[in-house]
């Protein structure tokens, strides 16, 4: 069966259709990740976009219902040159076909995605529509992403991860974040208990936690306005970690400012370079960064820069045990170069520890 995908700059991808057959709109964006589609698709930073995979076979090595970063497709939609029709690996339950019907994700294959990849370089993320037919009306006008809040649970509670041993305890403050985060610090023998990211530092400190964590999550960070106050409030109790949309929220709690990217940076290839010039590749997914001309007359100073771009990567406070990374260090997919933050986290809090008794 046909299926298009309309840009709202007027393009037109005509391939076949796969996965369920429903219309999906949504911002476009596109993720240069070889392998991790299922971690991708998955991921709640991508809730509702639509994903270009810029590799040209997706899907070779099937599903496993166990690498899933969260309960349920995040994706809209996602849009490959080729989707596997036969997965061959030990770990494969279904393929990314029946599982995309099973999620009630719309598929498109079969196009060129170098071009689509290219067009969206040049011109920017924009929203788009797939669609099974096209018409004067088909150009997407839904928005582009920036407003996306994730759907978590209302309780003030919603995730405890009790570890042996007398591990550091975490909160963690919610606002879509990856299951890989979670099962990071829990391998390194801490409990976690996961908050919305809407609790208040009242509520969060309440449980006496060692640590605190702001997550990854989707969307604009100017959604979150009203939790940079408590951010301030957590980071002078407690040593604080940001991560992705979390490092957002903690430069702009600290008077930093945000900007949305061209394209951003998706995929697991991405270079950056510590302060202390060591260099590897990282995890990235976000449309959005810190704008480094905001930083002067902040408590902030720069840790890591990508190197293609020079965008900020990495935060710390000059005067609160609080950093913050652009990147994913628990990678799920893409390299572990940065697990070490994690470590870097738990040394912090050890050392905070000992400075109090």
């Amino acid at each position: 069966m046909k299926r298009y995908l309309v840009l709202a700059n007027g393009s037109i991808y005509s391939g076949e259709a796969f996965g369920a057959d429903v219309s999906a709109s949504g911002e476009l964006v596109f993720n240069t990740g070889m392998t991790g589609y299922q971690e991708t698709l998955t991921d709640p930073s991508y809730q509702g976009q639509l994903i270009v995979f810029s590799y040209p076979l997706i899907g070779n090595y099937g599903i496993n219902v166990a690498d899933n970063q969260s309960s349920k497709a995040q994706a809209a939609a996602v849009i490959v040159h080729e989707a596997a029709v036969t997965p061959s690996h030990w770990r494969s339950q279904m393929s990314l076909d029946a599982w995309a019907k099973s999620e009630q994700l719309p598929g498109l294959s079969g196009i060129d995605t170098r071009k689509l990849v290219k067009e969206l370089r040049d011109q920017g993320v924009m929203a788009a529509s797939l669609v099974d037919e096209v018409s004067d009306k088909t150009i997407s006008s839904s928005p582009s992403g920036t407003h996306v809040l994730p759907s978590l649970p209302a309780l003030a509670v919603h995730k405890h991860i009790a570890a042996q041993g007398d591990g550091p305890l975490i909160a963690v403050m919610d606002f879509g974040i990856k299951e890989s985060i979670i099962q990071a610090l829990a391998e390194r023998g801490c409990s976690v208990i996961v908050f919305p990211g809407s609790a208040t530092a009242q509520t969060v400190l309440a449980i006496h936690p060692d640590g605190i964590l702001l997550s990854n999550g989707p969307g604009d960070p100017k959604n979150w306005l009203d939790v940079l106050p408590e951010i301030r409030q957590l980071q002078q109790a407690k040593p604080l970690l940001g991560i992705c949309l979390g490092h957002q929220l903690f430069a702009m709690a600290n008077g930093a400012r945000t900007f949305k990217m061209k394209f951003g940076h998706r995929g697991f290839n991405h270079a950056v370079k510590c302060d202390r010039g060591k260099a590897f590749f990282t995890a990235q997914n976000h449309g959005f960064a810190v704008d480094a001309a905001s930083i002067p007359g902040t408590k902030l100073q720069v840790t890591y820069r990508e190197i293609n771009d020079g965008t900020i990567e990495g935060l710390q406070s000059t005067q609160d045990a609080a950093f913050s990374v652009q990147f994913h260090p628990d990678a799920a997919p893409g390299p572990h170069d940065g697990q070490a933050i994690f470590d870097q986290f738990l040394q912090l809090i050890g050392q905070t520890k000992q400075q109090l008794t």
